[in-house]
């Protein structure tokens, strides 16, 4: 039997509940047992006790629990209550839960990307991942199948070639499945893009358009409003193709919202946008991401928008 995306998110959750069950009795020799027989069960195991335990080591002190929180959309996650010493404030006998996203994200990634870096990245089976800025990717090889998870960001892919073991890369609902191709699949908010440099990807999700699937060819691509359900679908020219590998959006009625999460990959801090109303807007063009600040202030100058830059760890875009 293979391993799907949901048992691997089972099986991190069994790893933090251990690892919480040690720290709340650390001197019980029955949590050392089942800690030692969950991880001889596979390799798959292993390996994610591997990052539960870089993440517990890099994060401090587990300080407490919370059962059965609510699913986080922007990681996909379904409880992953790590309490950061440090950031976790605590006061007249209860605690305030916090979390930090980038220790979260490294937990479940075997590949990630800091801001402003494209990463290449030679996987397993001799394919090539190359990474965009802030994006993290987990790699789950089996003896059936290939499967990535884009966990972030934007991922160009060079698939090799086997007939009898295919490739798909998952995006929240979405799956992209190729042979030998090369394509590249991004996530910016709730919209994730499917586009193919050459051969074929089947797409599919369970989005009424897609449910049956959609196989793009050289050149197309196809894009899936997560939120409203809104199905876009276009052709570029090859070298219009994942061309954030070369500092450059190529954007055809994308929202603001989503171009935004894009170029914040390349600007230090964190961009605010203070009316949604701009966000939800759309718009085109051809934006160079040498000077993500002027890039960001081209898109939303159509919208009647201005970009403030408040402080270094924060711009602000509003309405005039």
């Amino acid at each position: 039997m293979t391993e799907t995306i949901p048992d691997q998110e089972r099986l991190l959750d069994e790893a933090i509940d251990l690892m919480i069950r040690q720290q709340n009795d650390p001197d019980n020799p029955v949590s050392d047992e089942l800690i030692r027989a969950w991880r001889a069960r596979s390799q798959r195991h292993e390996d994610i006790w591997g990052r539960v335990s870089r993440v517990h080591g890099a994060s401090g002190t587990l300080l407490s629990e919370k059962r059965r929180i609510e699913r986080s959309e922007s990681l996909g996650l379904t409880r992953r209550n790590f309490m950061v010493g440090g950031l976790t404030i605590l006061g007249l006998g209860s605690a305030a839960y916090s979390f930090a996203p980038g220790m979260l994200l490294e937990a479940r990634a075997d590949h990630m990307s800091d801001k402003g870096e494209v990463r290449r990245v030679t996987l397993p089976d001799g394919s090539v991942a190359t990474l965009g800025p802030e994006s993290a990717i987990a790699v789950n090889f089996e003896t059936e199948r290939r499967e990535i998870e884009l966990l972030a960001g934007m991922c160009f892919f060079e698939v090799a070639r086997e007939l009898d073991r295919p490739f798909s890369v998952v995006c929240k609902d979405l799956r992209a499945t190729a042979l030998g191709t090369a394509f590249d699949v991004s996530s910016d908010n709730d919209s994730v893009t499917v586009t193919v440099d050459h051969g074929l990807v089947d797409v599919h999700a369970s989005n009424a358009l897609l449910q049956a699937g959609v196989q793009l060819e050289d050149g197309q691509w196809l894009t899936m409003d997560a939120d409203s359900g809104r199905i876009d679908r276009g052709r570029r020219e090859s070298g219009q193709i994942a061309t954030w590998r070369d500092n450059v959006i190529i954007a055809e009625e994308e929202t603001v919202d989503a171009l935004v999460t894009r170029i914040g990959r390349w600007l230090p801090g964190r961009i605010v946008i203070a009316d949604p109303s701009v966000g939800a807007q759309r718009v085109s063009g051809i934006f160079d991401l040498t000077d993500p600040l002027r890039t960001l202030e081209a898109v939303v100058h159509p919208t009647g928008a201005r970009v403030r830059r408040v402080t270094s760890f924060v711009t602000v875009i509003s309405p005039l």
